[in-house]
């Protein structure tokens, strides 16, 4: 009798548990997410409070000081995310994978705004690994001269261009292995490659992903692998394709690094940041 008590207790608090999840799921993605929406359009979503404040409160954030979002906060951002940008682009002009894994190396360090300016010369030119290694590193280096440690870069695109003729046909892998083999190639460089190149779910950090994901709670961590990993184990699958980009463009466009534009903010209602003062009525 008292086995058959317990396990009609554990359902019913089981019942109660789903039926909460449920309730948060409903309030989150009903009224509250429109208003958060409408109140971003018109610039009054949230403010930030003075600069010593702010400072503070990125310090609280890089050191894990602030509470991680519940499962149905992070279906709610992704959520308005979509809605706002269903399909979003990476910013690095490319026309093929080839291209598009060199454009990730040459951004190491560098914008994609400046890598943009130097590559369609470059991939005119070569757009092949074929055509990289014939055109040269001296060559290579006068078109990306205006890119950040160029020099090491030029190297770096030769070299992987013919680690690619050798060992892969000339074609680049989808395999992140292979791909973190090559030259010049990290975990980041073949996320993006991975996801953009052959539509895999991973999840590239960079700067504003790392900033994005430790101001606001959604995935603290104090390096990018312990970020990434959360952000994988947070985000829902239906979201995993387009998640890199909807954070990296709401860290380059929203969530600044000095001056976030909280009162734009899509997510502010969500968002846990303690420089972030009460939303505007």
């Amino acid at each position: 009798m008292a086995k058959k008590t317990t396990r009609t207790a554990a359902k019913a608090k089981k019942r109660k548990a789903a039926s909460r999840k449920a309730a948060s799921r409903k309030a989150a993605s009903g009224k509250a997410g429109k208003t958060a929406l409408k109140a971003a359009e018109a610039g009054t979503a949230a403010r930030r409070k003075p600069l010593k404040a702010q400072a503070k409160a990125d310090a609280a954030a890089t050191h894990g000081e602030i509470r991680p979002w519940t499962q149905a906060e992070v279906s709610e951002a992704f959520r308005r995310f979509q809605s706002v940008d269903p399909a979003p682009k990476g910013e690095l002009q490319h026309v093929n994978p080839f291209t598009l894994l060199v454009a990730v190396v040459l951004s190491a360090q560098a914008t994609d705004a400046g890598v943009n300016r130097a590559t369609p010369a470059l991939f005119a030119a070569a757009d092949t690994p074929e055509k990289m290694v014939a055109l040269g590193e001296a060559q290579v280096r006068d078109f990306i001269k205006t890119i950040g440690l160029y020099r090491n870069k030029a190297k770096n695109v030769i070299a992987l261009s013919e680690r690619l003729i050798a060992e892969y046909g000339g074609e680049v892998p989808g395999d992140r292995e292979a791909l973190e083999k090559l030259p010049g190639v990290g975990r980041k460089t073949a996320n993006v490659v991975l996801n953009m190149a052959f539509a895999q779910p991973t999840m590239a950090v960079d700067t504003h992903v790392f900033r994005v994901s430790n101001r606001t709670g959604l995935a603290p961590g104090k390096n990018p692998l312990e970020v990434e990993l959360k952000l994988l184990e947070v985000i829902p699958a239906e979201f995993m394709m387009h998640a890199h980009h909807w954070l990296i463009l709401h860290g380059r466009y929203v969530c600044l690094a000095r001056k976030p534009l909280c009162e734009k903010c899509i997510i502010a209602d969500l968002c846990r940041w303690p420089g972030k003062a009460t939303l505007a009525a």
